[in-house]
């Protein structure tokens, strides 16, 4: 007969709190279930202070009376406490700057896991900042739950047409046997609304060929996408021949902004301005024939010093080109990849951070959970970082025919 499990809080502990309250009114709104929160939080929030006050260096730094704010739990709205230090350095994760809804163990668990921590770590940061006891078990257990969620995200229905579809890679070490480097790939559409919503992500094994960007894009297509005015990715072999089966209107461009970076790292230092100003007049040419005489002259000025950086242009002039027949607001969709880089960069942060994966699924469980803290509600991504309505009138007009809601469709 198996022994009965201790209460998470002792039984005399729960009489004292209960004593002259009926179960009704502890549970009701504003009833002892939000006073419990409230005093939990209020605690954590102090602990966090002393925690960052004991961190400080000069030691010139104290404590600055409280401010209060007003949270909303499962159970309605509270007031808490928030403490505050003189130089206003103090970065609660509790309760956050602007966060309006009191934040459960478990979103805790899983935003410091988006953000590369290990299973032990995140056990460490509980026992630390909070006097939290919660096992690397119970981190597992947690984590693991969203297994199911990122399923379910991975073939949810997707809009038909997208402006723009980019299509980048993400280097990750997974240890299976031994640490090896796998690339996890990224698709990431630019509605016609202009938001940013992530489609997929897929584990490759490196060297990927048509049969794996075929399995990708039918994937995309059976989720309901069936039409992108751009695919824009950057020297993924066998891919331009899949899309021109998948999605036979689209245009194929490789990533400007890959290719600009790329040149730099064949050019010396000292002659970075000099080749930004003629790389310039190619990218930013009026049209194709213009880019052609711009590439000449950069082939006949550079070609001796930078040959490597010149035969990287000409193998990529085939994709480059496509974009400069198309109006300047469409461009800009194709080069301003702010948006792409930012989520990239909160990638590479989380893998850097973690340094290798134990199994396939740690990794996509850790990059499925950076693209959640981006948009949480999974409603419909994040805006694009631009102005929308001169690109969205480019478009319509540019693209009319196909698109959403022309007779084609």
């Amino acid at each position: 007969m198996s022994r009965r499990k201790e209460p998470a809080i002792p039984n005399d502990i729960l009489d004292q709190l209960l004593a002259g309250t009926d179960a009704a009114t502890a549970l009701s709104q504003g009833g002892l279930l939000d006073s419990l929160k409230k005093a939990f939080a209020e605690r954590a929030l102090n602990a966090e202070m002393d925690h960052h006050l004991g961190q400080e260096d000069q030691g010139a730094n104290s404590r600055n009376g409280y401010g209060r704010k007003t949270v909303t739990t499962d159970g309605g709205r509270i007031e808490i406490e928030v403490p505050r230090d003189r130089e206003s350095s103090f970065e609660p994760q509790i309760v956050r700057k602007r966060q309006r809804r009191l934040t459960d163990v478990d979103e805790i668990v899983l935003s410091l896991y988006a953000k590369g921590m290990t299973t032990g770590e995140i056990s460490a940061h509980f026992s630390e900042i909070y006097g939290a006891s919660v096992s690397k078990e119970t981190v597992s257990r947690i984590t693991d739950k969203v297994v199911a969620e990122m399923n379910d995200w991975a073939t949810r229905p997707l809009d038909a047409v997208y402006a723009a579809v980019f299509i980048d890679a993400i280097h990750v070490k997974v240890r299976d046997g031994q640490v090896a480097n796998r690339p996890v790939y990224a698709a990431i559409g630019v509605t016609v609304d202009g938001c940013k919503d992530v489609l997929g992500l897929w584990m490759g094994v490196g060297g990927e060929g048509a049969k794996f960007w075929m399995s990708v894009l039918v994937d995309l297509k059976n989720r309901g996408v069936r039409d992108a005015f751009f695919v824009v990715c950057d020297g993924l072999k066998g891919l331009p021949e899949v899309v021109a089966n998948v999605w036979p209107q689209s245009v194929v461009q490789t990533c400007v902004v890959h290719l600009i970076r790329n040149t730099f790292r064949l050019v010396g230092r000292q002659d970075w301005d000099a080749v930004k100003r003629d790389v310039k007049l190619i990218y930013a040419a009026p049209g194709p024939d213009a880019a052609l005489v711009a590439m000449d002259e950069l082939e006949q000025k550079w070609q001796r010093k930078y040959g490597a950086m010149i035969r990287l242009w000409r193998n990529a002039w085939e994709e480059f080109v496509p974009f400069l027949d198309y109006d300047v607001e469409i461009r800009k969709v194709i080069c301003s990849t702010n948006a792409i880089e930012s989520l990239n960069a909160r990638y590479r942060r989380a893998v850097r951070a973690r340094g290798h994966f134990p199994t396939e699924q740690a990794a996509m469980k850790c990059l499925y959970l950076v693209t959640r803290s981006l948009d949480p509600t999974g409603k419909g991504g994040v805006r694009w970082t631009m102005r929308w309505k001169p690109v969205i009138n480019a478009f319509a007009i540019t693209f009319g025919d196909r698109w959403p809601g022309a007779e084609t469709y």
